[in-house]
């Protein structure tokens, strides 16, 4: 083998008789339409390129699984703050009622009149505070 001086002129009219040039517009769309008529017969699926990308097909589908199942799982967490948030409503609405009953049988004037049966009466004089000094 012994190195040559080579033109480039000479090197392009080789390749431009070897492989004559195509066009690219028609090559890709027939290659697209070539590719997609491959997946819908599953032709693509005995290829080589599928059978060594094998595991991370597997990946795909397996990050898919879990997509679907996080929106299950969303919507059931929704349901479930549905429902506490419901019953919540509800156990305040019945605190709220017992309160306000609570409040009615505790009243001054209703106190009195339950207690002057047993003969306790409500005093007249106010109530005086004691207060010590302590020594230090």
């Amino acid at each position: 083998m012994e190195n040559e001086f080579v033109d480039k002129e000479t090197i392009e009219k080789q390749k431009s008789q070897k492989a004559p040039k195509k066009k690219k517009g028609a090559t890709s769309v027939r290659k697209t339409s070539r590719a997609f008529a491959q997946i819908l017969n599953g032709d693509f699926l005995t290829k080589e390129f599928v059978l060594n990308n094998l595991s991370y097909i597997f990946f795909v589908i397996f990050m898919l699984l879990l997509v679907v199942a996080k929106g299950y799982y969303g919507k059931q967490l929704s349901k479930d703050v549905e429902t506490t948030q419901r019953e919540l409503d509800e156990i305040t609405a019945e605190y709220v009622e017992v309160k306000a009953g609570v409040e009615e049988q505790t009243r001054r004037q209703v106190l009195v009149e339950k207690l002057e049966p047993k003969g306790l009466k409500e005093t007249v004089n106010p109530t005086k505070v004691i207060r010590l000094k302590k020594n230090d």
